[in-house]
């Protein structure tokens, strides 16, 4: 896999499709999904097909599971039930804060194949680094500076963390500070981006997050990125791996530091 290529596309494609419509966008330039907050813009439709079209052309033999495709045909999900690799795409993470203007958009490529996410990108547009990750190949970030390697820290003190939650898990947290014999991990607000999300855990900026209803797009890529950095998840409930499959996962996906950590956000969070 040459990973760099797939880094330089994604470049390319924020440059030409995204960033010059970034606080540009005319009232036709965006409209509404399934509901007033799910919006898709004329950013997200044209770096969907750009992707595509260059993605597959790096590896030939392909499919393509776009997050804006699948709202049109929820049935291109089944692609990742087959045999040939599918490059699953989130053109535009985010798409709210990118109408509203605010700087917190990705986007996110992940390549699946035999039901697991065998690399995974994500861009940064405004800050221009990308974090990504391959199967055993570790976990990068690039930026101005150049690569560097990415390594969770890992066996700290539940009181030492802080992370984000959904609203459900954070209203839990809430209530169990109440009762808590010892200090509990702090708190932070979600960002409305997955992929910064990602990349913040990646990247320590932030130690543990949940996510539930999990669609491929937003998640298999950062899923393995954090895995390679060290990081450990797992879907509660059931104590098993995230993995990219041909329905949307309903379960929540708590992702921590290491398996301890895991374990006690899990019990906290009860």
């Amino acid at each position: 896999m040459d990973y760099d290529a797939v880094t330089a596309l994604m470049r390319e494609v924020a440059a030409a499709e995204i960033l010059p419509r970034f606080r540009k966008l005319a009232p036709a330039d965006i409209r509404e999904k399934d509901h007033p907050a799910d919006l898709v813009t004329v950013a997200d439709i044209e770096a969907e097909r750009a992707l595509g079209t260059g993605l597959t052309a790096l590896l030939p033999g392909s499919r393509l599971l776009g997050e804006e495709a699948a709202a049109r045909d929820p049935g291109l999900l089944a692609l990742l039930g087959g045999a040939e690799p599918v490059w699953v795409i989130d053109p535009v993470d985010g798409t709210q804060n990118f109408v509203d203007g605010e700087e917190r958009f990705a986007v996110i490529v992940g390549l699946c194949e035999g039901g697991r996410t065998i690399a995974g990108w994500i861009l940064d547009p405004i800050g221009g680094s990308v974090v990504w990750a391959g199967i055993g190949a570790g976990a990068w970030r690039e930026g101005a500076t150049g690569r560097a390697p990415l390594s969770v820290v890992r066996e700290r003190p539940l009181s030492e963390l802080k992370g984000c939650l959904d609203y459900r898990s954070a209203k839990q947290l809430k209530a169990a500070r109440e009762t808590a014999l010892s200090p509990t991990p702090a708190l932070l607000h979600r960002q409305r981006c997955t992929g910064h999300e990602y990349i913040d855990l990646a990247t320590q900026r932030i130690d543990f997050a949940q996510y539930r209803r999990l669609k491929p797009w937003d998640h298999a890529a950062g899923v393995l990125i954090h895995a390679e950095a060290g990081g450990f998840s797992r879907l509660r409930g059931t104590g098993r791996p995230y993995r990219p499959e041909p329905a949307i996962v309903e379960q929540p996906l708590l992702l921590a530091p290491d398996e301890n950590a895991w374990h006690a956000l899990d019990t906290l969070l009860r």
